[in-house]
């Protein structure tokens, strides 16, 4: 028994485990050997931890980020043909880019060889990278070596040793492909704290099924069987812990196993574009937003979802049979039983998940049903308890319908992403805050006892608590309404659509540029189908921004962005909402956005060929083969100043929310411009 509970916990255990070592996902090493007199063969293996996968060489136009390697080669060196990879990974295609996508995790090695035409002891290289692991990216992040080849020359066979990627000094690396940006400093790494935000929502949901109708009166008959007749205390509590393990693992195991089948019979690549395909493209959100209005419609009383009676029966029979077996299908009788309510608790919690990495579906359901769990175990141990809990009633009900209302509101983010990728137009910001406000308003007047659901107790008072939680959720639709004229709303700028798909904003006027001396040519390219939010004007094209910021002897701020990008649009809501960044980009800068993947054609004179003969037509394309061959960069935001060329006056700047250090990246951006 000792050895059944302490492997199942074991089991748990390393369940948890999935979700750790993501912060460091990639380590680099090299080697060099000389092949042939003084040609060199160096070899950088990139190491990922899994779930993390890597891009190839590339290049991908409006595609992801391919790893990209910059040499500083000193005179009399030269690169010996082209990088390649010493095993190309097989390329598949990738519904959300549109175009087949080589990507690798475990190990990968880059193979480049040089030819020596003086005595050289040193070279350095930098290589860019990101890394995925499902439908979230890690920003592009850089790696210096300094890669030692002994002093003189080698003869074929001789090896060096083999090194570790290390920092060194700052240098600049002039390549046939362009000047190199040292992109080291100020990169910022965004957290995930959706990853907690989910990990506890999962929590509150498994508390929550605990005081639903199918579950709550379970409750004393579950933990009265573990008690009764019972003279071994010991005994009791361990078959009421082992239980509580039954539980998290009909609930846990059976996603395991279906993620495990897709990443072993797949790979890891295959296993991400699944839920990479989920995460984006509108298939899925669409049937996930039906799916919670179905849900919700449960919980208010529309129908319900029951499991076969003859399933129940089967598994409640056995369970009669005592011993560790019998406890399993007490266990699984439980499950079954009170799939009514917690099944749409259960697939709200997954569908949330599969948003994230390919690891959360498992680390958010092992939370749901460890807290769904925890309290027959804690009862059992101590059933004192039990005389506290509040008797079944009418209440139960009011609690699935809460969640029914709950369930309702976050059906809207499915939809949202779905429009905001492909542009549809049908749920600006105003209409989704609109609903939002009708919904937690019905909200509040249901717990006020002004609405009334099918299986709701008549009751002719209102308790304290239903009382305090209306005035809780009444204050959040107040702090909605602003929204609906424009305020930013920044704390839900996550959930809520972009602020520039509001049809109406009161401010509007107070938003405009201020006057100055030169204004913006009414002709700007493409000003009729981009917009820049809080009244700020802009170019969407190179040429007429660099021309322009000439002309007005002003630095150029290049927003690389995008229409579906959600850092972008949070940067906006959070940093450029605050009134020194809008006064110091309207005052001091020319503004140059340009969208990575804005499906417009381009001016036919704007079209351009890239490396590969093909001839790029839409805006997306042109920008994105734009930005990454002259900036080296591909990450949505990145925020560049550059001066009267085009070049680069700081290292770039991504996504960080600091606002002080928003605006000293901008005031080091005017300073170096002046000097």
């Amino acid at each position: 028994m000792r050895k059944l509970l302490l492997f199942c916990l074991g089991t748990l255990l390393s369940l948890g485990a999935l979700a750790q070592c993501i912060e460091q996902p990639a380590s680099w090493s090299y080697s060099v050997k000389a092949v042939e007199t003084n040609i060199f063969e160096i070899r950088f293996q990139a190491s990922l931890r899994e779930p993390w996968h890597m891009y190839d060489l590339g290049p991908y136009q409006n595609g992801p980020q391919p790893t990209r390697f910059t040499f500083d080669l000193p005179e009399g060196v030269y690169l010996e043909k082209a990088m390649h990879m010493e095993s190309p990974p097989a390329k598949a295609y990738d519904p959300l880019f549109g175009m087949e996508i080589g990507s690798f995790g475990g190990n990968g090695v880059f193979i480049q060889k040089i030819r020596l035409e003086v005595p050289v002891a040193l070279i350095r290289a930098v290589v860019e990278w990101q890394v995925c692991d499902g439908s979230s990216c890690l920003p592009p992040e850089t790696e210096e070596f300094e890669i030692k080849l002994g002093e003189g020359s080698l003869v074929a066979g001789d090896a060096v040793d083999a090194g570790v990627a290390g920092v060194a000094g700052e240098f600049s690396a002039d390549t046939a492909a362009g000047t190199a940006v040292d992109t080291e400093a100020d990169v910022a790494r965004r957290p995930s704290p959706s990853l907690w935000g989910i990990i506890l929502q999962a929590i509150a949901f498994g508390l929550v099924a605990l005081f639903t109708p199918c579950v709550f009166p379970m409750v004393p008959m579950t933990v009265s069987f573990f008690l009764r007749g019972s003279e071994d205390k010991r005994k009791s509590r361990l078959h009421a812990a082992l239980y509580g393990v039954f539980i998290v693992l009909l609930y846990t195991v059976p996603i395991a196993v279906i993620i495990g089948i897709t990443y072993f019979s797949g790979g890891a690549s295959v296993t991400a574009n699944i839920f990479n395909w989920l995460a984006t493209h509108w298939i899925p959100n669409i049937i996930f937003f039906l799916l919670f209005l179905v849900f919700a419609a449960s919980f208010f009383g529309a129908f319900e979802l029951v499991l076969p009676s003859k399933w129940t029966t089967k598994t409640d029979s056995k369970a009669d049979k005592g011993g560790v077996l019998g406890i399993f299908f007490l266990a699984l009788t439980l499950v079954l039983v009170s799939f009514s309510c917690t099944g749409p608790i259960v697939g709200a919690v997954l569908i949330k998940s599969t948003q994230g990495a390919v690891w959360e579906p498992i680390l958010t359901m092992f939370a749901f049903s460890a807290a769904f769990a925890l309290p027959f175990t804690i009862l059992a141990f101590v059933p004192s308890l039990l005389q506290r809990l509040p008797k079944s009633g009418g209440w139960l009900n009011s609690v699935k319908v809460i969640l029914g209302f709950i369930i309702l509101a976050l059906s809207l983010k499915f939809l949202s992403t779905a429009d905001q990728v492909y542009q549809w137009g049908l749920l600006g910001r105003d209409i989704y805050l609109a609903l939002w406000i009708v919904i937690f308003s019905m909200l509040g007047f249901y717990l006020l006892g002004k609405i009334r659901f099918r299986y709701d107790t008549p009751s002719d008072h209102v308790g304290v608590f239903r009382f305090s939680l209306a005035i809780a959720i009444f204050s959040f639709v107040v702090y909605l309404i602003p929204g609906m004229w424009g305020a930013p709303l920044k704390a839900l700028s996550g959930y809520l659509p972009p602020l520039d798909t509001q049809e109406f904003v009161m401010d509007r006027a107070t938003q405009a540029p201020a006057p100055v001396e030169q204004v913006q040519p009414a002709d700007r390219k493409y000003s009729d189908i981009f917009h820049l939010p809080y009244g700020l004007d802009g170019f969407f094209d190179y040429e007429q921004a660099m021309a322009y910021a000439n002309k007005v002897n002003k630095p150029v701020f290049l927003d690389f962005t995008g229409l579906g990008c959600v850092n972008c649009k949070e940067m906006e809501a959070r940093v450029w909402s605050d009134p020194r960044v809008q006064a110091m980009l309207r005052e001091q800068f020319v503004i140059l956005a340009l969208h990575s993947d804005a499906k417009n054609q381009a001016d036919q004179e704007d079209w351009v060929i890239d490396q590969r003969g093909k001839e790029l037509r839409t805006l997306g394309r042109i920008n994105s083969w734009f930005v990454r061959n002259r900036y080296q960069i591909n990450a949505q935001p990145t925020y560049i100043i550059l001066d009267r060329d085009g070049n680069p006056l700081l290292p770039p700047r991504n996504y960080n929310l600091d606002i002080e250090e928003y605006i000293r990246f901008l005031q080091q951006g005017l300073e170096a411009y002046h000097k």
